[in-house]
Protein backbone atom coordinates (compact mmCIF):
# COMPACT_ATOMS: atom_id res chain seq x y z
CA UNK A 1 0.00 0.00 0.00
CA UNK A 2 3.01 2.47 0.46
CA UNK A 3 4.12 2.18 -3.21
CA UNK A 4 0.30 2.90 -3.94
CA UNK A 5 -0.34 5.70 -2.28
CA UNK A 6 3.54 7.47 -3.69
CA UNK A 7 1.81 6.16 -6.77
CA UNK A 8 -1.30 8.17 -6.32
CA UNK A 9 0.54 11.04 -4.61
CA UNK A 10 2.49 11.28 -8.28
CA UNK A 11 -1.00 11.46 -9.85
CA UNK A 12 -1.93 14.41 -7.95
CA UNK A 13 1.39 16.24 -7.95
CA UNK A 14 -0.30 19.70 -8.64
CA UNK A 15 -2.10 19.52 -5.35
CA UNK A 16 -0.12 17.32 -2.70
CA UNK A 17 3.48 17.02 -2.33
CA UNK A 18 5.24 13.83 -0.64
CA UNK A 19 7.78 15.60 2.23
CA UNK A 20 8.53 12.35 4.39
CA UNK A 21 7.76 8.70 4.24
CA UNK A 22 8.61 6.30 7.69
CA UNK A 23 8.69 3.10 8.21
CA UNK A 24 9.41 0.92 11.78
CA UNK A 25 12.93 0.82 12.68
CA UNK A 26 15.09 -1.95 11.75
CA UNK A 27 12.79 -2.11 8.08
CA UNK A 28 14.81 -3.05 5.49
CA UNK A 29 13.32 0.03 3.30
CA UNK A 30 14.82 2.44 6.19
CA UNK A 31 17.53 4.85 4.51
CA UNK A 32 16.30 3.78 0.72
CA UNK A 33 14.48 6.74 -1.64
CA UNK A 34 10.33 6.27 -1.29
CA UNK A 35 11.04 8.98 -4.06
CA UNK A 36 13.41 11.43 -5.64
CA UNK A 37 14.88 13.30 -2.62
CA UNK A 38 12.81 11.76 -0.06
CA UNK A 39 14.61 9.23 2.13
CA UNK A 40 12.60 6.35 4.24
CA UNK A 41 12.83 7.39 7.55
CA UNK A 42 12.25 5.96 10.96
CA UNK A 43 11.53 8.64 12.85
CA UNK A 44 7.66 9.71 12.97
CA UNK A 45 8.29 13.02 15.17
CA UNK A 46 10.99 14.54 12.76
CA UNK A 47 8.59 13.64 9.96
CA UNK A 48 5.49 15.41 11.36
CA UNK A 49 7.25 18.71 11.43
CA UNK A 50 7.53 18.60 7.72
CA UNK A 51 3.83 17.61 6.52
CA UNK A 52 0.01 18.25 6.84
CA UNK A 53 -0.92 15.05 6.92
CA UNK A 54 -0.12 11.82 7.03
CA UNK A 55 -1.30 8.59 5.41
CA UNK A 56 -1.12 5.41 7.52
CA UNK A 57 -1.39 2.05 5.97
CA UNK A 58 0.70 0.19 8.62
CA UNK A 59 -0.32 -2.05 12.12
CA UNK A 60 -2.80 -1.56 14.84
CA UNK A 61 -0.02 -1.01 17.00
CA UNK A 62 1.87 1.57 14.84
CA UNK A 63 -1.35 3.39 14.17
CA UNK A 64 -1.98 4.14 17.60
CA UNK A 65 1.25 5.98 18.19
CA UNK A 66 1.25 7.21 14.95
CA UNK A 67 -1.76 9.12 15.40
CA UNK A 68 -1.40 10.09 19.10
CA UNK A 69 2.23 11.84 17.40
CA UNK A 70 -0.04 13.23 14.86
CA UNK A 71 -2.66 14.77 17.92
CA UNK A 72 0.58 16.08 19.60
CA UNK A 73 1.68 17.96 16.68
CA UNK A 74 -1.55 18.97 14.88
CA UNK A 75 -1.09 17.10 11.86
CA UNK A 76 -4.41 15.53 10.36
CA UNK A 77 -4.46 11.90 9.88
CA UNK A 78 -5.63 9.30 7.24
CA UNK A 79 -5.81 5.80 8.83
CA UNK A 80 -6.45 2.77 6.60
CA UNK A 81 -5.51 0.26 9.63
CA UNK A 82 -7.68 -2.89 9.63
CA UNK A 83 -7.77 -5.02 12.59
CA UNK A 84 -8.35 -2.38 15.65
CA UNK A 85 -9.18 -3.31 18.72
CA UNK A 86 -11.28 -1.40 21.05
CA UNK A 87 -8.56 0.52 22.40
CA UNK A 88 -6.67 1.37 19.11
CA UNK A 89 -9.85 2.58 18.56
CA UNK A 90 -10.43 4.77 21.58
CA UNK A 91 -6.70 6.18 20.69
CA UNK A 92 -8.41 7.37 17.50
CA UNK A 93 -11.10 9.14 18.74
CA UNK A 94 -8.59 11.02 21.35
CA UNK A 95 -6.31 12.28 18.62
CA UNK A 96 -9.52 13.29 17.01
CA UNK A 97 -10.26 15.62 19.37
CA UNK A 98 -7.38 17.31 18.53
CA UNK A 99 -6.95 16.94 15.09
CA UNK A 100 -8.91 15.51 11.41
CA UNK A 101 -8.32 12.04 11.64
CA UNK A 102 -9.98 9.78 9.02
CA UNK A 103 -10.70 5.82 9.64
CA UNK A 104 -11.91 3.24 7.64
CA UNK A 105 -11.31 -0.02 6.39
CA UNK A 106 -11.38 0.81 2.95
CA UNK A 107 -11.42 4.38 0.86
CA UNK A 108 -13.15 2.84 -2.29
CA UNK A 109 -15.35 5.22 -3.99
CA UNK A 110 -17.40 2.18 -4.78
CA UNK A 111 -17.28 0.22 -1.65
CA UNK A 112 -18.05 3.49 0.61
CA UNK A 113 -21.15 3.60 -2.12
CA UNK A 114 -22.31 -0.18 -1.56
CA UNK A 115 -22.29 0.63 2.26
CA UNK A 116 -24.13 3.81 1.78
CA UNK A 117 -26.71 1.76 -0.30
CA UNK A 118 -26.51 -1.39 2.02
CA UNK A 119 -27.92 0.77 5.28
CA UNK A 120 -30.34 1.91 3.55
CA UNK A 121 -31.24 -1.88 1.91
CA UNK A 122 -31.53 -2.71 5.23
CA UNK A 123 -33.75 -0.01 6.72
CA UNK A 124 -35.95 -0.22 3.67
CA UNK A 125 -36.29 -3.74 4.04
CA UNK A 126 -36.35 -4.59 8.16
CA UNK A 127 -35.60 -7.62 9.63
CA UNK A 128 -38.08 -9.89 7.28
CA UNK A 129 -34.96 -10.31 5.05
CA UNK A 130 -32.22 -12.14 5.93
CA UNK A 131 -28.79 -10.38 5.63
CA UNK A 132 -25.24 -11.87 5.20
CA UNK A 133 -22.39 -11.03 3.83
CA UNK A 134 -19.42 -12.86 1.99
CA UNK A 135 -15.50 -11.71 1.18
CA UNK A 136 -13.20 -12.93 -0.16
CA UNK A 137 -9.78 -12.14 -0.23
CA UNK A 138 -5.74 -13.08 -1.09
CA UNK A 139 -3.95 -16.30 0.86
CA UNK A 140 -1.69 -13.37 2.59
CA UNK A 141 -4.54 -11.59 4.37
CA UNK A 142 -4.29 -12.32 8.34
CA UNK A 143 -7.40 -11.07 9.80
CA UNK A 144 -10.74 -12.16 9.07
CA UNK A 145 -13.39 -11.04 8.47
CA UNK A 146 -12.07 -8.18 6.95
CA UNK A 147 -12.40 -4.54 7.60
CA UNK A 148 -14.91 -3.69 4.75
CA UNK A 149 -16.90 -6.90 5.46
CA UNK A 150 -17.10 -5.75 8.87
CA UNK A 151 -18.05 -1.78 7.95
CA UNK A 152 -20.82 -2.93 5.30
CA UNK A 153 -22.44 -5.20 8.57
CA UNK A 154 -21.66 -2.26 10.58
CA UNK A 155 -23.95 -0.26 7.83
CA UNK A 156 -26.46 -3.07 7.52
CA UNK A 157 -26.81 -2.94 11.68
CA UNK A 158 -27.11 1.16 11.07
CA UNK A 159 -30.32 0.80 9.21
CA UNK A 160 -32.17 -1.77 11.28
CA UNK A 161 -31.11 0.37 14.73
CA UNK A 162 -29.06 -1.91 16.41
CA UNK A 163 -25.88 -2.70 17.46
CA UNK A 164 -23.82 -5.12 15.55
CA UNK A 165 -21.79 -7.44 18.18
CA UNK A 166 -25.35 -8.17 19.64
CA UNK A 167 -26.80 -9.79 16.19
CA UNK A 168 -23.53 -10.66 14.40
CA UNK A 169 -22.59 -14.16 13.64
CA UNK A 170 -18.95 -15.24 11.80
CA UNK A 171 -19.03 -18.71 11.79
CA UNK A 172 -21.65 -21.34 12.07
CA UNK A 173 -20.70 -25.06 12.21
CA UNK A 174 -22.64 -28.25 13.12
CA UNK A 175 -25.90 -28.22 14.86
CA UNK A 176 -26.27 -23.95 14.94
CA UNK A 177 -30.34 -24.66 14.87
CA UNK A 178 -32.69 -22.20 13.00
CA UNK A 179 -31.19 -18.65 11.62
CA UNK A 180 -32.44 -16.04 14.42
CA UNK A 181 -34.50 -13.14 12.94
CA UNK A 182 -32.44 -10.13 12.47
CA UNK A 183 -29.08 -11.76 12.51
CA UNK A 184 -26.26 -10.89 10.64
CA UNK A 185 -24.22 -13.47 8.85
CA UNK A 186 -20.88 -12.54 8.00
CA UNK A 187 -18.57 -15.17 6.09
CA UNK A 188 -14.42 -15.17 4.94
CA UNK A 189 -12.91 -16.97 2.33
CA UNK A 190 -8.81 -16.86 1.61
CA UNK A 191 -7.21 -18.05 -1.38
CA UNK A 192 -5.02 -16.88 -4.82
CA UNK A 193 -4.12 -13.21 -5.57
CA UNK A 194 -7.93 -11.28 -4.97
CA UNK A 195 -7.42 -8.35 -4.42
CA UNK A 196 -11.25 -7.66 -2.57
CA UNK A 197 -14.66 -9.07 -3.02
CA UNK A 198 -17.74 -8.61 -1.31
CA UNK A 199 -20.75 -9.49 -1.84
CA UNK A 200 -23.83 -8.04 0.52
CA UNK A 201 -26.99 -10.66 0.50
CA UNK A 202 -30.48 -9.73 1.41
CA UNK A 203 -32.83 -12.81 1.30
CA UNK A 204 -36.23 -12.20 1.24
CA UNK A 205 -39.48 -15.16 0.84
CA UNK A 206 -39.32 -15.87 -2.82
CA UNK A 207 -36.76 -13.18 -3.78
CA UNK A 208 -33.05 -11.24 -2.88
CA UNK A 209 -31.08 -8.51 -3.34
CA UNK A 210 -27.17 -8.90 -4.27
CA UNK A 211 -24.97 -6.04 -4.01
CA UNK A 212 -21.88 -6.65 -5.02
CA UNK A 213 -18.32 -4.64 -5.02
CA UNK A 214 -15.50 -6.30 -6.66
CA UNK A 215 -11.94 -4.84 -6.40
CA UNK A 216 -9.31 -6.05 -9.35
CA UNK A 217 -6.46 -3.17 -8.25
CA UNK A 218 -5.20 -2.22 -4.83
CA UNK A 219 -5.03 1.80 -6.56
CA UNK A 220 -8.28 2.54 -5.78
CA UNK A 221 -8.11 2.76 -1.80
CA UNK A 222 -4.62 4.45 -2.63
CA UNK A 223 -6.32 6.81 -5.05
CA UNK A 224 -9.04 7.11 -2.13
CA UNK A 225 -6.86 7.91 0.78
CA UNK A 226 -5.17 10.59 -1.45
CA UNK A 227 -8.41 11.80 -1.69
CA UNK A 228 -9.36 11.70 1.68
CA UNK A 229 -5.92 13.40 2.79
CA UNK A 230 -6.88 16.50 0.52
CA UNK A 231 -10.26 16.52 1.93
CA UNK A 232 -9.00 16.23 5.41
CA UNK A 233 -6.52 19.56 5.93
CA UNK A 234 -8.04 22.58 7.10
CA UNK A 235 -11.09 20.60 8.60
CA UNK A 236 -11.78 21.17 12.30
CA UNK A 237 -10.73 18.53 14.51
CA UNK A 238 -13.28 15.02 14.32
CA UNK A 239 -13.60 11.67 13.69
CA UNK A 240 -14.68 11.25 10.04
CA UNK A 241 -15.57 7.76 7.80
CA UNK A 242 -14.06 8.02 3.94
CA UNK A 243 -17.81 8.59 3.31
CA UNK A 244 -17.57 12.36 4.55
CA UNK A 245 -14.13 12.61 3.10
CA UNK A 246 -15.12 11.14 -0.19
CA UNK A 247 -18.36 12.94 -0.42
CA UNK A 248 -20.59 10.32 -1.07
CA UNK A 249 -24.43 9.79 -0.82
CA UNK A 250 -25.45 13.16 -0.89
CA UNK A 251 -26.34 13.31 -4.14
Amino acid sequence: MGRMVLAALGEREEVATLTAAVERPGHDAVGREAAPGIVIGSDIDAALLLCDVVIDFTTPESTAATVAACAERGVAAIVGTTGLSDADRAALARAAERVPVVWGANYSVGVNLLATLVEQAARSLGLDWDLEIVEAHHRGKRDAPSGTALALAEAGARGRDVKLREVARTMRSGDVGPRPRGEIGIVAQRGGDVVGEHTVTFFGDGERIELVHRATSRAIFARGAVGAALWAVGRPPGLYSPTDALDIGRG
